[in-house]
């Protein structure tokens, strides 16, 4: 691209940025979808099929954390929103999991509540997942710490 140039302070705070966001959309797809066996190992079994939807849940969680984690925080609020998407993770975690390999459901439900009530509030679980994760990567955004060479577009 001719014009565009970056010195070096811009290119370590993209690089950085990037590199949080990569880890983090991979931590977040390893933390949820390994034990949710949503992501096919041998550790965990899983009991019921992986629902159609329960795939986007979890790419989308790995996208919204990685944008969290992508955005540089201002200087005092390194750890700000962390609870968000701690929560959130948490939430799509509980959402795409088996509903009857969720052993707190099953001592409180039963196989039969499991499946007949647990199963069919997990859509809505992820639902709130994602809002949860949405709403900190948009407190996050807006908080974030401004310079001439964090939040320029580049080139400008």
């Amino acid at each position: 691209m001719a014009g565009v140039s970056m010195d070096g302070a811009q290119v370590r705070t993209w690089s950085w940025s990037w590199a949080r966001a990569l880890t983090g959309a991979a931590l977040s797809a390893a933390v949820v979808g390994v034990p949710t066996d949503v992501i096919d190992n041998s550790m965990f079994t899983r009991m019921t099929p992986v629902r159609w939807w329960e795939l986007p849940v979890l790419v989308l969680t790995a996208v919204l954390t990685a944008a969290w984690a992508g955005i540089r925080p201002g200087v005092q609020q390194e750890r700000a929103g962390s609870a968000r998407v701690y929560g959130g993770s948490l939430l799509s975690a509980l959402a795409v999991g088996c509903p009857v390999c969720n052993k707190i459901v099953m001592a409180l439900l039963g196989v039969s509540g499991a499946l007949g009530v647990w199963a069919p509030l997990q859509p809505l679980l992820a639902l709130a997942s994602l809002a949860v994760l949405a709403t900190a990567v948009v407190v996050r955004w807006r908080r974030r710490e401004c310079t001439t060479t964090a939040c320029s577009p580049v080139g400008a």
